[in-house]
Protein backbone atom coordinates (compact mmCIF):
# COMPACT_ATOMS: atom_id res chain seq x y z
CA UNK A 1 0.00 0.00 0.00
CA UNK A 2 1.21 3.13 -1.00
CA UNK A 3 1.18 6.32 1.50
CA UNK A 4 0.94 9.67 0.53
CA UNK A 5 2.21 12.51 2.03
CA UNK A 6 0.20 14.56 4.21
CA UNK A 7 -1.37 17.57 2.14
CA UNK A 8 0.25 21.03 2.74
CA UNK A 9 -1.51 24.15 3.60
CA UNK A 10 -0.86 27.64 1.18
CA UNK A 11 2.18 28.34 3.09
CA UNK A 12 4.01 25.23 2.43
CA UNK A 13 3.77 24.38 6.03
CA UNK A 14 1.80 20.50 6.90
CA UNK A 15 -1.61 20.58 7.95
CA UNK A 16 -1.47 21.80 11.87
CA UNK A 17 -2.62 19.24 14.27
CA UNK A 18 -6.01 20.32 14.68
CA UNK A 19 -6.85 20.16 11.70
CA UNK A 20 -5.69 16.63 11.24
CA UNK A 21 -7.70 15.66 14.18
CA UNK A 22 -10.84 17.32 12.83
CA UNK A 23 -10.22 15.76 9.79
CA UNK A 24 -9.79 12.17 11.34
CA UNK A 25 -12.87 12.70 13.03
CA UNK A 26 -14.89 13.85 9.94
CA UNK A 27 -13.98 10.37 8.15
CA UNK A 28 -14.08 7.51 10.86
CA UNK A 29 -16.96 8.80 12.90
CA UNK A 30 -19.48 8.83 10.29
CA UNK A 31 -17.85 5.94 9.03
CA UNK A 32 -17.86 4.00 11.87
CA UNK A 33 -21.58 4.73 13.03
CA UNK A 34 -22.76 3.55 9.29
CA UNK A 35 -20.69 0.27 10.45
CA UNK A 36 -22.97 0.37 13.48
CA UNK A 37 -26.00 0.92 11.43
CA UNK A 38 -25.62 -1.92 9.20
CA UNK A 39 -24.56 -4.30 12.04
CA UNK A 40 -27.74 -3.00 14.46
CA UNK A 41 -30.01 -3.23 11.29
CA UNK A 42 -28.35 -7.04 10.45
CA UNK A 43 -28.78 -8.21 13.92
CA UNK A 44 -32.63 -6.36 13.99
CA UNK A 45 -33.49 -8.16 10.48
CA UNK A 46 -31.58 -11.67 12.28
CA UNK A 47 -33.86 -11.46 15.00
CA UNK A 48 -37.01 -10.72 12.72
CA UNK A 49 -36.22 -14.05 10.89
CA UNK A 50 -35.47 -15.86 13.98
CA UNK A 51 -38.89 -14.50 15.20
CA UNK A 52 -40.54 -15.59 11.59
CA UNK A 53 -38.91 -19.12 11.80
CA UNK A 54 -40.22 -19.97 15.37
CA UNK A 55 -43.94 -18.70 14.43
CA UNK A 56 -43.60 -20.75 11.27
CA UNK A 57 -43.03 -23.80 13.64
CA UNK A 58 -45.23 -23.10 15.90
CA UNK A 59 -48.08 -23.07 12.89
CA UNK A 60 -47.02 -26.13 11.47
CA UNK A 61 -46.66 -28.01 14.83
CA UNK A 62 -50.23 -27.03 15.59
CA UNK A 63 -51.39 -28.01 12.17
CA UNK A 64 -49.61 -31.22 12.96
CA UNK A 65 -51.14 -32.18 15.93
CA UNK A 66 -54.87 -31.62 14.77
CA UNK A 67 -54.28 -33.55 11.82
CA UNK A 68 -56.68 -37.16 11.55
CA UNK A 69 -58.23 -39.30 9.07
CA UNK A 70 -61.78 -39.98 8.99
CA UNK A 71 -63.86 -43.20 8.33
CA UNK A 72 -63.74 -43.09 4.68
CA UNK A 73 -60.02 -42.36 4.89
CA UNK A 74 -60.01 -38.63 3.59
CA UNK A 75 -57.77 -36.27 5.84
CA UNK A 76 -59.71 -33.79 7.62
CA UNK A 77 -59.50 -30.02 7.40
CA UNK A 78 -57.82 -28.76 10.85
CA UNK A 79 -59.47 -25.98 11.95
CA UNK A 80 -60.67 -23.86 15.52
CA UNK A 81 -56.65 -22.15 16.87
CA UNK A 82 -55.23 -20.53 14.00
CA UNK A 83 -54.47 -17.13 13.28
CA UNK A 84 -56.94 -15.09 11.40
CA UNK A 85 -54.84 -14.70 8.36
CA UNK A 86 -54.86 -18.52 7.52
CA UNK A 87 -58.48 -17.44 6.41
CA UNK A 88 -58.03 -14.15 4.49
CA UNK A 89 -57.49 -13.99 0.87
CA UNK A 90 -53.41 -13.75 0.37
CA UNK A 91 -53.90 -12.62 4.24
CA UNK A 92 -49.85 -13.29 4.12
CA UNK A 93 -49.99 -16.68 6.08
CA UNK A 94 -50.52 -20.05 4.22
CA UNK A 95 -50.94 -23.54 5.04
CA UNK A 96 -50.64 -26.40 2.43
CA UNK A 97 -50.95 -30.74 3.10
CA UNK A 98 -49.88 -33.07 0.30
CA UNK A 99 -50.05 -36.26 0.66
CA UNK A 100 -46.37 -37.75 -0.67
CA UNK A 101 -44.58 -35.47 -2.70
CA UNK A 102 -47.16 -35.02 -5.93
CA UNK A 103 -50.71 -34.35 -4.71
CA UNK A 104 -52.11 -31.61 -2.67
CA UNK A 105 -54.77 -32.73 0.23
CA UNK A 106 -55.63 -29.31 0.98
CA UNK A 107 -54.25 -25.97 1.53
CA UNK A 108 -55.51 -22.64 3.80
CA UNK A 109 -58.27 -19.77 2.69
CA UNK A 110 -56.04 -17.63 2.77
CA UNK A 111 -54.18 -19.18 -0.57
CA UNK A 112 -57.22 -19.09 -2.32
CA UNK A 113 -56.46 -20.21 -5.97
CA UNK A 114 -52.83 -20.51 -5.13
CA UNK A 115 -50.40 -23.58 -4.78
CA UNK A 116 -47.20 -23.16 -3.09
CA UNK A 117 -44.75 -24.54 -5.22
CA UNK A 118 -42.13 -26.60 -3.07
CA UNK A 119 -38.52 -26.36 -4.21
CA UNK A 120 -37.12 -29.43 -2.36
CA UNK A 121 -37.76 -33.37 -1.48
CA UNK A 122 -39.10 -33.89 1.79
CA UNK A 123 -36.71 -34.64 4.78
CA UNK A 124 -37.15 -38.62 5.24
CA UNK A 125 -36.30 -38.39 8.80
CA UNK A 126 -38.97 -35.66 9.61
CA UNK A 127 -36.48 -32.56 10.25
CA UNK A 128 -37.84 -29.11 9.63
CA UNK A 129 -36.52 -27.98 6.24
CA UNK A 130 -36.84 -24.21 5.39
CA UNK A 131 -36.44 -22.46 2.25
CA UNK A 132 -37.96 -19.55 0.06
CA UNK A 133 -40.26 -19.72 -2.28
CA UNK A 134 -42.62 -17.36 -4.55
CA UNK A 135 -46.01 -16.91 -2.87
CA UNK A 136 -49.43 -15.02 -4.57
CA UNK A 137 -49.09 -11.48 -5.98
CA UNK A 138 -46.21 -11.85 -6.47
CA UNK A 139 -44.65 -11.83 -2.81
CA UNK A 140 -41.72 -13.64 -1.33
CA UNK A 141 -42.46 -16.37 1.14
CA UNK A 142 -40.35 -17.95 4.05
CA UNK A 143 -42.00 -21.49 3.77
CA UNK A 144 -41.19 -24.42 6.20
CA UNK A 145 -41.66 -27.94 5.29
CA UNK A 146 -42.08 -31.26 7.42
CA UNK A 147 -42.99 -34.55 6.55
CA UNK A 148 -45.02 -36.46 9.30
CA UNK A 149 -47.02 -40.02 9.23
CA UNK A 150 -50.45 -39.86 10.66
CA UNK A 151 -52.68 -42.78 12.06
CA UNK A 152 -55.39 -43.60 9.34
CA UNK A 153 -57.77 -46.36 9.22
CA UNK A 154 -55.76 -47.94 6.17
CA UNK A 155 -52.46 -47.46 8.57
CA UNK A 156 -50.06 -44.90 8.44
CA UNK A 157 -49.97 -42.45 6.03
CA UNK A 158 -47.28 -39.75 5.11
CA UNK A 159 -48.30 -36.27 4.93
CA UNK A 160 -46.22 -33.04 3.85
CA UNK A 161 -47.17 -29.83 5.97
CA UNK A 162 -45.60 -26.56 4.64
CA UNK A 163 -46.41 -23.80 6.10
CA UNK A 164 -45.09 -19.72 4.93
CA UNK A 165 -45.42 -16.26 5.41
CA UNK A 166 -44.80 -13.56 3.06
CA UNK A 167 -41.52 -11.56 3.60
CA UNK A 168 -43.10 -7.99 2.95
CA UNK A 169 -43.69 -7.00 6.69
CA UNK A 170 -40.64 -8.47 7.82
CA UNK A 171 -38.39 -6.06 5.16
CA UNK A 172 -41.06 -3.38 5.77
CA UNK A 173 -40.10 -3.56 9.39
CA UNK A 174 -36.41 -3.45 8.39
CA UNK A 175 -36.72 -0.36 6.57
CA UNK A 176 -38.83 1.06 9.36
CA UNK A 177 -36.22 0.58 11.93
CA UNK A 178 -33.55 1.68 9.40
CA UNK A 179 -35.51 4.97 9.06
CA UNK A 180 -35.64 5.26 12.26
CA UNK A 181 -32.44 5.18 13.92
CA UNK A 182 -31.47 7.78 11.19
CA UNK A 183 -31.65 10.91 13.44
CA UNK A 184 -30.08 8.88 16.54
CA UNK A 185 -27.49 8.28 14.41
CA UNK A 186 -26.70 11.59 13.02
CA UNK A 187 -27.20 13.21 16.74
CA UNK A 188 -24.34 11.08 17.98
CA UNK A 189 -21.82 11.58 15.20
CA UNK A 190 -23.05 15.33 15.81
CA UNK A 191 -21.83 14.77 19.13
CA UNK A 192 -19.09 12.67 18.77
CA UNK A 193 -17.72 15.21 16.61
CA UNK A 194 -18.27 17.96 18.67
CA UNK A 195 -16.51 15.22 21.33
CA UNK A 196 -13.61 15.40 19.03
CA UNK A 197 -13.33 19.30 18.59
CA UNK A 198 -13.52 19.84 22.35
CA UNK A 199 -10.58 16.72 23.03
CA UNK A 200 -8.54 18.58 20.40
CA UNK A 201 -9.14 21.65 21.89
CA UNK A 202 -8.17 20.60 25.38
CA UNK A 203 -6.04 17.99 24.75
CA UNK A 204 -3.63 20.48 22.62
CA UNK A 205 -3.82 23.47 24.72
CA UNK A 206 -0.79 22.67 26.61
CA UNK A 207 0.45 23.20 22.74
CA UNK A 208 -0.80 26.93 23.05
CA UNK A 209 0.50 27.02 26.49
CA UNK A 210 4.34 25.83 24.85
CA UNK A 211 3.87 28.88 22.40
CA UNK A 212 2.56 31.30 24.96
CA UNK A 213 5.60 30.27 27.34
CA UNK A 214 8.19 30.63 23.83
CA UNK A 215 6.79 34.02 23.56
CA UNK A 216 7.68 35.14 26.67
CA UNK A 217 11.26 33.82 26.73
CA UNK A 218 11.30 35.05 22.87
CA UNK A 219 10.42 38.59 24.24
CA UNK A 220 13.09 38.33 27.24
CA UNK A 221 9.92 38.19 29.45
CA UNK A 222 10.96 35.21 31.38
CA UNK A 223 14.18 32.79 30.98
CA UNK A 224 12.79 28.97 31.34
CA UNK A 225 10.09 27.35 30.84
CA UNK A 226 9.37 27.27 34.07
CA UNK A 227 7.39 23.25 34.43
CA UNK A 228 4.42 24.69 33.60
CA UNK A 229 3.56 22.13 30.80
CA UNK A 230 2.25 18.46 31.24
CA UNK A 231 4.46 15.59 32.05
CA UNK A 232 4.07 14.51 28.22
CA UNK A 233 6.39 17.48 27.43
CA UNK A 234 8.76 17.45 30.07
CA UNK A 235 11.59 16.06 27.71
CA UNK A 236 11.03 19.12 25.20
CA UNK A 237 10.60 21.56 28.04
CA UNK A 238 14.28 20.05 29.69
CA UNK A 239 15.84 20.14 26.10
CA UNK A 240 14.43 23.78 25.46
CA UNK A 241 16.13 24.77 28.98
CA UNK A 242 19.16 23.72 28.58
CA UNK A 243 19.66 25.09 25.22
CA UNK A 244 18.51 28.45 27.20
CA UNK A 245 20.83 28.23 29.25
CA UNK A 246 23.90 27.19 27.10
CA UNK A 247 22.94 29.98 24.66
CA UNK A 248 22.82 32.93 27.91
CA UNK A 249 26.21 31.03 29.38
CA UNK A 250 28.37 31.16 25.47
CA UNK A 251 26.94 34.31 24.70
CA UNK A 252 28.08 35.82 28.67
CA UNK A 253 31.49 33.98 27.52
CA UNK A 254 31.64 36.01 24.34
CA UNK A 255 30.83 39.09 25.81
CA UNK A 256 33.32 38.35 28.82
CA UNK A 257 36.33 37.20 26.41
CA UNK A 258 35.66 40.38 24.25
CA UNK A 259 35.86 42.57 27.35
CA UNK A 260 38.91 41.11 28.65
CA UNK A 261 40.84 41.45 25.16
CA UNK A 262 39.40 45.07 25.11
CA UNK A 263 40.26 46.07 28.70
CA UNK A 264 43.91 43.86 28.31
CA UNK A 265 44.74 46.54 25.84
CA UNK A 266 43.36 49.43 28.13
CA UNK A 267 46.65 48.92 30.35
CA UNK A 268 49.46 48.77 27.18
CA UNK A 269 47.76 51.83 25.82
CA UNK A 270 47.93 53.56 29.32
CA UNK A 271 51.61 52.45 29.24
CA UNK A 272 52.27 54.20 25.38
CA UNK A 273 50.58 57.42 26.51
CA UNK A 274 52.91 57.47 29.58
CA UNK A 275 56.15 57.10 27.15
CA UNK A 276 54.81 59.64 24.62
CA UNK A 277 54.30 62.04 27.50
CA UNK A 278 57.95 60.87 28.48
CA UNK A 279 59.11 61.73 25.13
CA UNK A 280 57.59 64.70 24.57
CA UNK A 281 59.64 66.03 28.06
CA UNK A 282 62.67 64.80 26.39
CA UNK A 283 61.89 67.48 23.40
CA UNK A 284 61.00 64.16 21.21
CA UNK A 285 57.93 66.39 20.33
CA UNK A 286 57.37 64.27 16.53
CA UNK A 287 57.66 61.02 18.03
CA UNK A 288 55.33 62.20 21.16
CA UNK A 289 52.28 63.04 19.03
CA UNK A 290 52.84 60.36 16.27
CA UNK A 291 52.25 57.88 19.71
CA UNK A 292 49.80 59.69 21.34
CA UNK A 293 47.92 59.86 17.79
CA UNK A 294 48.31 56.23 17.47
CA UNK A 295 47.05 55.58 21.23
CA UNK A 296 43.95 57.86 20.97
CA UNK A 297 42.98 55.33 17.84
CA UNK A 298 43.83 52.23 19.63
CA UNK A 299 41.66 53.85 22.28
CA UNK A 300 38.91 54.66 19.90
CA UNK A 301 38.64 50.48 18.85
CA UNK A 302 38.95 49.28 22.17
CA UNK A 303 36.11 51.39 23.39
CA UNK A 304 34.03 50.71 20.29
CA UNK A 305 34.82 46.84 20.97
CA UNK A 306 33.82 47.17 24.53
CA UNK A 307 30.46 48.67 23.34
CA UNK A 308 30.06 46.08 20.32
CA UNK A 309 30.81 43.40 22.56
CA UNK A 310 27.98 44.42 25.10
CA UNK A 311 25.34 44.16 21.84
CA UNK A 312 22.75 41.59 21.17
CA UNK A 313 23.96 39.08 18.31
CA UNK A 314 19.86 38.90 17.60
CA UNK A 315 16.99 41.17 18.54
CA UNK A 316 15.51 37.97 19.71
CA UNK A 317 18.44 37.28 22.16
CA UNK A 318 17.78 40.87 24.31
CA UNK A 319 17.39 40.25 28.28
CA UNK A 320 14.43 42.36 27.99
CA UNK A 321 12.21 45.11 26.16
CA UNK A 322 13.55 49.43 27.38
CA UNK A 323 11.78 52.30 28.36
CA UNK A 324 12.82 55.13 26.45
CA UNK A 325 12.00 57.90 28.44
CA UNK A 326 13.87 56.19 31.41
CA UNK A 327 17.35 55.81 29.77
CA UNK A 328 16.54 59.08 27.27
CA UNK A 329 16.36 61.12 30.66
CA UNK A 330 19.53 58.81 32.81
CA UNK A 331 22.05 59.78 29.81
CA UNK A 332 20.60 63.15 29.60
CA UNK A 333 21.50 63.95 33.29
CA UNK A 334 24.70 62.31 33.21
CA UNK A 335 25.73 64.23 30.12
CA UNK A 336 24.67 67.61 31.15
CA UNK A 337 27.19 67.02 34.17
CA UNK A 338 30.07 66.92 31.45
CA UNK A 339 31.69 70.10 30.89
CA UNK A 340 30.69 70.47 27.19
CA UNK A 341 26.91 69.37 27.77
CA UNK A 342 26.70 71.61 31.17
CA UNK A 343 26.66 74.84 29.00
CA UNK A 344 24.54 73.82 26.52
CA UNK A 345 20.70 74.97 26.57
CA UNK A 346 18.46 70.98 26.98
CA UNK A 347 15.05 71.11 25.62
CA UNK A 348 13.97 67.58 25.94
CA UNK A 349 10.37 66.61 24.92
CA UNK A 350 10.33 63.14 26.17
CA UNK A 351 8.31 62.16 29.30
CA UNK A 352 9.65 59.79 31.52
CA UNK A 353 6.67 57.27 30.98
CA UNK A 354 6.54 53.45 30.34
CA UNK A 355 6.83 53.47 26.57
CA UNK A 356 9.02 50.32 26.15
CA UNK A 357 10.61 49.28 22.90
CA UNK A 358 11.94 46.16 21.58
CA UNK A 359 15.40 47.19 22.03
CA UNK A 360 17.92 45.52 24.89
CA UNK A 361 18.18 48.31 27.61
CA UNK A 362 22.07 47.91 27.22
CA UNK A 363 22.06 48.73 23.71
CA UNK A 364 19.35 51.36 23.77
CA UNK A 365 21.62 53.42 26.07
CA UNK A 366 24.87 52.76 23.88
CA UNK A 367 22.49 53.84 20.77
CA UNK A 368 21.16 57.30 22.38
CA UNK A 369 24.78 57.92 24.58
CA UNK A 370 26.24 57.88 20.97
CA UNK A 371 23.88 60.17 19.18
CA UNK A 372 23.81 62.44 22.54
CA UNK A 373 27.13 62.41 22.50
CA UNK A 374 28.00 63.60 19.08
CA UNK A 375 25.67 66.19 19.51
CA UNK A 376 26.80 66.99 22.09
CA UNK A 377 30.27 67.48 20.51
CA UNK A 378 29.11 69.91 17.68
CA UNK A 379 26.32 71.81 19.44
CA UNK A 380 27.04 75.69 19.47
CA UNK A 381 24.60 76.29 22.14
CA UNK A 382 21.14 74.12 22.28
CA UNK A 383 20.18 70.38 21.79
CA UNK A 384 17.09 68.92 21.14
CA UNK A 385 15.49 65.38 21.95
CA UNK A 386 12.23 64.62 21.02
CA UNK A 387 10.23 61.60 20.97
CA UNK A 388 6.81 61.37 18.26
CA UNK A 389 4.92 58.59 16.74
CA UNK A 390 7.55 56.29 18.07
CA UNK A 391 10.40 58.09 16.33
CA UNK A 392 13.13 59.64 18.91
CA UNK A 393 14.89 62.88 17.14
CA UNK A 394 18.08 64.15 18.09
CA UNK A 395 18.92 67.44 16.92
CA UNK A 396 21.87 70.02 17.36
CA UNK A 397 22.56 73.57 16.35
CA UNK A 398 25.90 73.00 15.45
CA UNK A 399 27.50 73.33 11.72
CA UNK A 400 26.22 70.59 10.21
CA UNK A 401 27.46 68.07 7.59
CA UNK A 402 28.25 68.70 3.95
CA UNK A 403 25.16 66.82 2.17
CA UNK A 404 28.18 64.37 -0.01
CA UNK A 405 29.32 63.49 3.78
CA UNK A 406 26.68 62.20 5.57
CA UNK A 407 26.73 58.62 4.68
CA UNK A 408 30.31 58.66 5.27
CA UNK A 409 29.45 59.26 8.94
CA UNK A 410 28.22 56.20 9.74
CA UNK A 411 31.38 54.17 8.25
CA UNK A 412 33.59 52.85 11.02
CA UNK A 413 37.06 54.95 12.40
CA UNK A 414 35.48 58.07 10.03
CA UNK A 415 36.62 61.29 11.68
CA UNK A 416 34.93 63.87 9.11
CA UNK A 417 36.77 66.88 11.44
CA UNK A 418 40.02 65.94 12.74
CA UNK A 419 40.47 68.86 14.90
CA UNK A 420 37.55 67.59 16.86
CA UNK A 421 38.52 65.17 19.21
CA UNK A 422 36.59 61.78 19.09
CA UNK A 423 37.21 57.77 17.65
CA UNK A 424 35.02 58.13 14.92
CA UNK A 425 32.85 55.33 15.96
CA UNK A 426 30.04 56.37 17.47
CA UNK A 427 27.84 56.81 14.51
CA UNK A 428 28.94 53.41 13.18
CA UNK A 429 27.74 51.54 16.53
CA UNK A 430 24.56 52.98 16.49
CA UNK A 431 24.44 51.99 12.69
CA UNK A 432 25.24 48.73 13.89
CA UNK A 433 22.59 48.83 16.41
CA UNK A 434 19.88 49.84 14.33
CA UNK A 435 20.65 46.74 11.79
CA UNK A 436 20.49 44.00 14.48
CA UNK A 437 17.30 45.62 15.64
CA UNK A 438 15.30 46.74 12.21
CA UNK A 439 15.63 49.99 13.33
CA UNK A 440 15.36 52.80 10.64
CA UNK A 441 18.32 55.42 10.74
CA UNK A 442 17.96 58.87 9.27
CA UNK A 443 20.81 61.57 9.72
CA UNK A 444 19.98 65.09 7.39
CA UNK A 445 21.02 69.01 8.08
CA UNK A 446 18.65 70.92 9.72
CA UNK A 447 17.26 73.84 8.16
CA UNK A 448 19.51 76.52 8.94
CA UNK A 449 22.18 74.76 10.83
CA UNK A 450 22.84 71.67 12.83
CA UNK A 451 22.20 68.11 12.08
CA UNK A 452 19.25 65.96 12.88
CA UNK A 453 19.13 62.17 13.62
CA UNK A 454 16.19 60.28 13.53
CA UNK A 455 16.32 56.66 14.83
CA UNK A 456 12.46 55.07 13.80
CA UNK A 457 11.34 52.01 15.97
Amino acid sequence: MTVGLPKRESGGRPLSIRVRFLLVSLVTVPLALSLASLFMISLFKANLERRLDAELSGHLNNIAASLQFSAEGHVERPSGFFDKRFTEAYGGLYWQISEGSTSTAMRSQSLWDFTLAVPVEPAGDGSLQRFAIPGPDNTMLTAQQRQIFVPSPGGLRSLLINVAADRQPLEDASRRFSFDILPYIAGLAIFLIGASVAQVVFGLKPLATLTTRLDRIRERRSGRLDGVLPVEFEPVEKAVDRLLDVQAQSLAKARTRAGDLAHGLKTPLTVLANDALTLRQKGESEIADEIERLVILMRGHVDAELARSRIVIDAEMRQSDADIGKIVGQVVRTLKRTPAGETLYWRISVEESSVEVPVDPNDLRELIGNILENAVKWASATVVVAWSDRRLTVADDGPGVPPDRIRQMTERGVRLDTDVPGSGFGLSIVKEICSVYGLELSIENCQGSGLQVTVGF
